[in-house]
């Protein structure tokens, strides 16, 4: 039989990341999430324009706050402000970062499992990982697949460490994890994956007890910033964009989209109802192996991440990429249940699982050209109002639109300018003007100041 080498992986996450390359400039008007994409540009875009202020990341559409908001640590969006520095502020600079960050983290990813498992589990599960939902969303301007490479990375490195006991690759992995985890906390939990090494006999038990205390000083920063800073900052600012659920009112929130939450996993992680058959078995293989430390391992994981996903409410269900920090774990799952197939029917099975995943997001790769006209919505408002003018627009907790106008402002629901409350707090904070999309909405009952082919503006004063 071929041997599973190392110049064959290489080519495997060279290859991936080439294809992936297409459309890398694309602007975030594709199918899938253009709102989280670009919420992270305007914290990055305000990054580049007002300081790196990593304290107090910032948004547009404060109204009459400051815009400063309880989010994620904006390390990723730094990145792309650093970029901007050097070359003007683009679009797709977050689309390479994270394409780049996501193929080292296949890389190392291939080692961690080889490290655990076997080299041909190892490539098996690089291969579903690759082409799993991490093929279309490691090429977007979102933090959640950087966070999750980043803790990858980190465990590699740990790992490396265990082998050669170099302090610089401990420090590395204690950096890069805790940045992994402020970037996104779901992707901490990933640091389980440091398990086998910490709980195998045969490693010295100094290189354990510096792995726990680097690992456990990373999950105390992600702890500050998560459950001290942001909650300083939503008391202090009132704005936040995470809203954690207790466990019992995300159970309930979840039970009617009960459905939904479980497609997550028997379809939305690997993209592919091939990959159910042996996801199944490599449940099966575990109980099979009586493996008591491999179990405990992934029936941690598992519980923490579902932990995770309860305590998110509805949002789970509603959105497919928040199952992503788990796709690590499902890939590996499915990658020894193809143990069970022999080694024809494992491989005819992998590349009709791997081109089912790449087949069900192609659509994610073209932009939608019904909504292109919204590229040149900044340059059509900057011809009727200069740019420090607060305005209005009526797209909810949708930030799309105020990222593309380039103001700063309200994001109020439709039918909000009907509201006596609402209007008086737009008025006697500079609020001064509508600005509604011909395409999508229109009000009435307002004196209109101009309009472009796309755009109209109204007085909020009647």
């Amino acid at each position: 039989m071929k041997r599973w080498n190392l110049r064959s992986i290489e080519t495997a996450v060279i290859g991936f990341f080439l294809i992936r390359l297409y459309g890398i400039w694309f602007p975030p008007i594709e199918t899938w999430h253009s709102w989280r994409q670009t919420l992270t540009g305007m914290m990055a875009r305000n990054m580049y324009e007002k300081g790196f202020d990593f304290l107090h990341p910032m948004i547009d559409m404060g109204g009459s706050r400051t815009g400063i908001i309880g989010s994620e640590f904006p390390f990723y969006q730094s990145l792309i402000a650093m970029m901007s520095e050097i070359a003007g502020y683009q679009h797709w600079y977050g689309r390479l970062i994270s394409l780049l960050t996501a193929t080292v983290a296949s890389w190392c990813f291939f080692y961690i499992i080889k490290r655990i498992f076997s080299e041909r589990t190892a490539w098996f599960a690089t291969l579903l990982f690759m082409s799993s939902l991490w093929f279309s969303f490691s090429r977007k301007t979102m933090p959640d697949t950087f966070a999750v490479s980043l803790v990858l990375i980190g465990v590699y490195f740990a790992m490396k460490y265990s082998d050669g006991k170099r302090f610089i690759n401990l420090v590395f992995a204690g950096i890069v994890v805790a940045l992994g985890g402020l970037c996104k906390i779901p992707a901490v939990y990933l640091m389980g994956m440091i398990l086998p090494v910490v709980l195998n006999r045969s490693v010295d038990s100094s290189i354990k007890r510096n792995l726990i205390c680097v690992l456990a000083v990373a999950g105390l920063i992600v702890g500050w910033w998560y459950f001290y800073w942001v909650p300083y900052l939503v008391e202090t600012y009132r704005f936040e964009l995470f809203f954690p659920k207790g466990i019992v009112e995300g159970i309930n929130e979840i039970r009617p989209l009960w459905a939904d939450f479980l497609q997550k996993f028997y379809f939305g992680g690997l993209r592919s109802y091939i990959a159910l058959l042996p996801l199944l078995f490599g449940v099966i293989w575990l109980f099979k192996k009586k493996n008591i430390l491999l179990s405990s391992g992934f029936a941690v994981l598992t519980a923490v991440f579902v932990l995770f996903a309860i305590k998110t409410g509805t949002v789970f269900p509603t959105h497919n990429y928040y199952i992503l920090p788990f796709v690590p774990v499902m890939a590996v799952l499915a990658a020894l249940g193809l143990e069970f197939f022999g080694p024809r029917w494992s491989l005819i099975l992998l590349v009709l699982v791997c081109i089912e995943g790449i087949g069900n997001q192609i659509s994610d790769f073209r932009l939608k050209k019904e909504v292109s006209y919204r590229l040149d919505l900044e340059n059509q408002l900057d011809s009727i109002l200069p740019k420090n003018e607060k305005i209005v627009i009526f797209t909810g907790a949708n930030p799309e639109y105020m990222y593309w106008y380039h103001r700063k402002g309200w994001s109020i629901d439709p039918g909000g300018e009907k509201d006596p409350h609402i209007i008086r707090d737009i008025r006697e904070n500079g609020g001064k003007y509508f600005v509604v999309d011909k395409h999508a909405e229109d009000i009435s009952g307002f004196q209109l100041l101009a309009e472009t082919r796309d755009c109209k503006v109204y007085f909020v004063n009647r």
